[in-house]
């Protein structure tokens, strides 16, 4: 059994934290959070300082951490989980590029998975994305995100999607609306036809499933850092290895 600490509470670190529990692969061990509140009174919880934080490790292992928080909190833990050889497994939407390169870093020592997005259809649908992308390259290509109504800023999740296309932005269209947990859309255009890859995140639970499978496959690696499309990517070359029947047997 993997023993789990989650760093951020809010609501979708409360969807993953339920999600986690009811694994029965993982022991969810304690709760950090950036500010002050209470949590389920069975899971111990504390506040992420960086004072206090070490100490709070050496009286509570874990091997991984699964990360909601925001993306200053890896400041504060990164150094006290690198010299523990903690697992990362980092959710957080948008990292500034020297937060990115830091995470990067953290992976000479440990085993580090970052993704913008970390539902299991969205990172296939990205998959599927790229591989018709390349077989189409001619094809139009529009991005549309559609997420709750307080969500400010453009989806990182839609960017990343734009960047593995290597599209602009400004391809990218963004609704906002009551009700909606997050969906994302590419559109392919090509003569005579259309083709759409579609990802709806119905719950937030989804985000701890795909958290748990990121967590389950990366304790399987080596330390270095990965994303999430390259846990997929080796799966399927399994799958496809072990399907493969030569022509001439």
């Amino acid at each position: 059994m993997i023993k789990v600490g989650l760093i951020g509470y809010g609501r979708a670190g409360a969807a993953v934290a339920r999600v986690i529990e009811a694994d029965e692969r993982f022991a969810l061990c304690w709760i950090a959070r950036r500010s002050a509140g209470a949590g389920d009174a069975a899971i111990p919880m504390t506040r992420l300082e960086a004072g206090t934080f070490p100490a709070w490790l050496d009286r509570h292992p874990v091997d991984a951490v699964i990360d909601f928080s925001d993306a200053e909190a890896v400041h504060i833990y990164g150094e006290a989980i690198r010299r523990r050889g903690i697992t990362l497994v980092s959710a957080i939407s948008a990292y500034p590029e020297a937060t990115r390169d830091y995470i990067r870093g953290l992976g000479r020592d440990i085993r580090v998975m970052s993704s913008p997005n970390i539902t299991l259809g969205i990172n296939f649908l990205m998959f599927a994305a790229r591989m018709l992308r390349r077989i189409a390259p001619f094809a139009d290509v529009e991005i549309l995100e559609q997420h709750f109504r307080d969500k400010a800023e453009v989806s990182g999740t839609a960017r990343k999607i734009a960047e593995k296309l290597d599209v602009d932005d400004e391809r990218i269209t963004s609704l906002r609306l009551g009700g909606i947990v997050g969906h994302h859309e590419v559109i392919f255009g090509f003569p005579y036809q259309t083709v759409r890859l579609v990802h709806d995140s119905i719950r937030r639970e989804a985000f701890g499933t795909g958290a748990a499978f990121a967590l389950a496959e990366l304790v399987k690696y080596p330390p270095g850092y990965y994303t999430y499309d390259e846990l997929l990517l080796n799966l399927i070359r399994q799958e496809i290895g072990s399907d493969v029947v030569p022509a001439h047997a």
